[in-house]
Formats: structure tokens, sequence, C-alpha cells
């Protein structure tokens, strides 16, 4: 399928056909100046840029339909300290979704003292060629953001009620009459809709109630977006009770 400067269709992930039944999905993640370091421009807990770095690498891969098989976590610091509680985070993110035994490669930097945090994270996934997710709206879906965006100072709670958890990736994979899955992270609401209405070469009609800032950056994917059918009025309630906390709001149709 070949590399593509935006992803697979205009996704953050890269999507090639590995066999006549399934393809290979890989995402990736990185993350600079976040942390305890000298000169870190925000200043939050290893374990929490770990955990949330973790957390978009995964829900890029599960929100496609495929089951990740393994990650990578390239640290730009040294072991200890920075190295082992990085870890900590990402360890304690594949545990809460039941991947706690998930392959990973690890590397860090014993060459170089370093002054800032440095991390990335790749996921790779495999998923049946027939139930990539990709692609799979219609026009006339209408679309929704589950989360609220948030970035830098907001998070400093992986656990806040008002962001996204994998959990959520999981539930929604399994209720029919949802299609297209998208994590929200740096380029915002607006464009990752408008990307997913041009996958079924249509368009995004805002709603006009809609309250959310469109164009606020995701962060570490705190929201996502997702078409859900017109002619599934029950699934939305389906949704609805699967996230009574969690703010779900209706950001347009396609047409």
């Amino acid at each position: 399928m070949g590399c593509k400067r935006l992803g697979y269709l205009g996704r953050d992930v890269e999507v090639v056909s590995i066999n006549k039944e399934q393809y290979l999905v890989a995402s990736c993640d990185s993350c600079g100046g976040i942390g305890m370091k000298e000169l870190d421009a925000f200043k939050i807990s290893w374990f929490i840029t770990g955990k949330l770095t973790t957390r978009v690498a995964l829900l890029e891969v599960l929100s496609t339909g495929a089951v990740p098989q393994m990650l990578t976590v390239a640290i730009s610091n040294e072991p200890h300290p920075t190295g082992n509680e990085l870890l900590k985070g990402v360890n304690d993110e594949l545990e809460s979704v039941g991947l706690k035994t998930l392959s990973m490669a690890i590397s860090t930097e014993k060459n170089i003292t370093t002054k800032q945090t440095g991390l990335g994270i790749s996921a790779i996934g495999v998923v049946e060629k027939n139930k990539l997710r990709i692609g799979t709206a219609q026009l006339g879906d209408f679309v929704y953001c589950l989360g609220i965006p948030k970035v830098g100072p907001e998070l400093n709670n992986p656990d806040d009620p008002e962001i996204v958890q994998v959990k959520a990736i999981q539930v929604l994979l399994g209720i029919s009459g949802i299609h297209d899955i998208i994590p929200v992270g740096s380029r915002g609401i607006r464009i990752e809709a408008d990307q997913l209405a041009a996958t079924v070469n249509g368009h995004l009609r805002i709603d006009p109630t809609c309250t959310l800032d469109l164009d606020k950056s995701g962060g570490p994917s705190t929201c996502l977006i997702f078409a859900l059918s017109s002619l599934s009025a029950a699934v939305l309630d389906q949704v609805f009770s699967s996230f009574p906390n969690l703010p779900l709001t209706k950001i347009g149709r396609l047409y």
C-alpha cells in the first residue's frame, strides 16, 4: 500500500497487507519536554507521561479493529530513574486494558546525559481484512465526540472522568451501528471529522448546538469521534448507557 504522508486514508496509522486475510496496523506517538527533567516545559510525573503516551498508541491501533501484538518503547533518557518511571506508566496502562503480557522492545539512552524527557511509543497490531474499521462510515451518519479535548496543564490525572480511556474503544467496537472510530490528537476535532467525511467522498455539516472547541488540540487522545448510523437511534441510547459519566457531544452529520 506504500507509505503515505498522513498515514492510511489520512489516519494516524499505517496499514499493510501481510496475507490474503490480514492487515498489519502500526501507530506511534512521541512525547518531548513533558516530565520531571530540568528543561521540561511541562512538569508532570514520568508515570503519567508513560501512561498517556502508551494510551495514544493503543487507541490508534485498537480503533481500526486491530488486536495489538507488540509495543516498542524508545526512551531518550537514562534507564534510572527516568526510564524506570516511564515504564511504570507504560505497564500500568497495558495492565488496565488487559494487555499486561504484550511483548515489548525497549531502548534507553545510556551514552549521553539529557535534560529533557523524550519518549516514543509504537504499537503494532493485526486485523482481519473484513474487520478493518477505517472507511466504514456512510453518508448520512451522525458524528459524535466522546470525551473532552484537553492538553498540557489540563492533564494531571490519567483517570480524569472527562477523558477517554482505552476501554471506551473496546466498548464502541462491540456496538453494532458504529462505523469509523477516530482518536483525536493535536489536529483537533474539526480536522479529524473533515478527514472522516473525505474518506466517504462527503462533507461534514456541523451541528449548531455543538459547544465544543473543534479546533483545540486533543492532546494525548483525550477524546475520540465516531460515526453512527442514521438508522440506529437505539444505538445512541446504548452508547449513553455505556458511558453515563463521560461527555458525549453531537458534532454533526456526514452528507
